[in-house]
């Protein structure tokens, strides 16, 4: 389950299956694993192979050292935390930004 997001653009793509910060190509996939968050209290849901492919399940490093990332379609992922079966601080974003 989704406990809360970390910023609004992330927030407006879950309420409205759109937003003016992400590009419309990602926002069906974007929406999809977000669904699946909020429906599942295990990592090991979001690795069910093929549904949807390739979404590489990977710990952050570093100051993020306690967050998660899940590939939407590169370079765009959507970073957590996971803690008791549920999602916080849920985000869209481009951390490969530098």
């Amino acid at each position: 389950m989704i406990v809360n997001f970390s910023n609004k653009p992330t927030e407006e793509l879950w309420e409205t299956n759109a937003s003016k910060k992400f590009p419309k190509e990602i926002w069906v996939r974007a929406k999809a694993l977000l669904t699946i968050m909020q429906n599942t209290s295990t990592l090991d849901d979001l690795k069910i192979k093929g549904q949807p492919p390739n979404i590489r399940l990977h710990k952050l490093k570093g100051n993020r050292k306690l967050e998660w990332s899940i590939t939407i379609s590169l370079p765009w992922c959507i970073t957590f935390q996971f803690k008791d079966g549920k999602f916080f601080d849920v985000a869209i974003e481009n951390y490969h930004r530098g």
